[in-house]
């Protein structure tokens, strides 16, 4: 947050980022589950990532 001086986007710039690089998102998380798997980092308990 130093870097650009606790400057922060609002809702709108976020919802369209997200709507703009939806493809993208989906696929940097199922590369990272799929990381995650490869390293054994999965247990039998339930996880959540939230992007």
């Amino acid at each position: 947050m130093w870097l650009v001086g606790r400057l922060v986007p609002d809702h709108k710039t976020i919802a369209d980022f997200r709507k703009d690089n939806g493809g993208a998102i989906r696929k940097v998380g199922t590369r990272f589950v799929a990381l995650c798997r490869q390293l054994a980092l999965f247990a039998e308990a339930s996880v959540a990532i939230e992007f």
